[in-house]
């Protein structure tokens, strides 16, 4: 009867360690795309400032030129 006992306890608490495990395989698999999401945003980000900045380069350029005519008369 004691060994029965200890058998059913030892079974229980290795359910409740395996309902743990998946909670935290869930968790890390959510981490994970979640990485992946926020790296796939940071590319995008990144190629929309490179284009901001080529666009600020170019205005610039133009605002030089234009200062440029406009003390020529």
């Amino acid at each position: 009867m004691a060994v029965e006992g200890v058998i059913n306890a030892s079974g229980d608490i290795i359910a409740i360690i395996g309902q743990v495990g998946l909670w935290v395989k869930a968790a890390g698999i959510f981490i994970i795309l979640w990485v992946i999401f926020q790296s796939i945003v940071l590319w995008f980000n990144w190629r929309r400032i490179r284009e901001i900045y080529k666009i600020k380069a170019d205005m610039k350029r133009m605002e030089s030129k234009l200062d440029m005519l406009l003390e020529k008369k």
